[in-house]
């Protein structure tokens, strides 16, 4: 059996313990535990330090709480701030509001393979379901569980993931809520830059960065599953000049972040 890395999970969150408790819940429940989770939390108050307190002695491995002051929407910064305390070989990163199949963590590893990086899928919890779980605390989903949409990705049959192919130079559409990479790739790159304000366009523009620095990219479907809690959007006020900076990173094809996880 070939071995796998050591791993971390990198959980990012703000101000919604309800759904990191949910997160959290479904940790306990993995099949293979993560050697150590990071919480990379920006600014949330104390009933977040909470659940993350409640949970030290549920959870069979390490938890490490990465917080900083509430300065606005800084999920690049803080990233880059909880990946300097992670100790393992490979980094398994979610949102704060994803709960995960019970399989996710062993299928991730699985996968993972050097030079290469890992974009999962989720399949999407509607609103009153996502209103009712957050009261029940359900964190059991498969396909056919009622309330969900993006239905197709909630199959879970692993032999057949290799028959979603993309083309691995490809950069777009490429999501922090569930990705998997390598800690010293991420270092090579210098992280996620810290340029970003508001929400929107972090992980394209570090990913674009993986794949200019040669690290390819896989797809992974029918594995790795997670479900997306449902949140009304955040703002989109800044997605125009975080737009013009992934567009600069990809006609320049930049391999490295002038400000990232080296200055955090």
């Amino acid at each position: 059996m070939r071995n796998q890395p050591s791993v971390a999970l990198l959980i990012s969150t703000y101000n919604w313990p309800q759904a990191l408790e949910l997160v959290l819940a479904s940790l306990t429940k993995q099949t293979k535990m993560p050697d150590e989770v990071i919480i990379a939390d920006d600014g949330s108050g104390e009933d977040t330090e909470k659940i993350i307190l409640s949970f030290q002695q549920k959870l069979n491995t390490t938890i490490k709480h990465v917080w900083h002051e509430d300065n606005g929407f800084r999920k690049s910064l803080i990233l880059n701030k909880a990946v300097k305390v992670i100790r393992s070989d490979y980094i398994i990163e979610i949102d704060g509001d994803i709960i995960l199949d019970p399989k996710f963590i062993q299928d991730h590893l699985n996968e993972a393979r050097k030079g290469y990086f890992v974009q999962g899928s989720r399949a999407m919890i509607e609103e009153e379901a996502a209103t009712q779980i957050l009261k029940s605390k359900k964190t059991d989903f498969s396909f056919f569980s009622s309330g969900l949409y993006s239905r197709f990705n909630a199959i879970r049959i692993p032999f057949l993931t290799k028959i979603f192919l993309l083309d691995p130079s490809n950069p777009f559409h490429i999501k922090g809520c569930n990705l998997a990479f390598w800690k010293k790739d991420f270092i090579a790159v210098n992280g996620y830059f810290n340029g970003f304000e508001g929400w929107g366009g972090e992980d394209y523009e570090f990913g674009a960065r993986l794949l200019h620095s040669g690290v390819k990219r896989k797809r992974l479907k029918m594995a790795a599953l997670c479900f997306h809690i449902f949140h009304k959007i955040n703002s989109r006020a800044n997605t125009g000049p975080n737009d013009i900076i992934y567009r600069k990173t990809i006609s320049e094809k930049s391999t490295y972040a002038s400000v990232g996880y080296k200055e955090s």
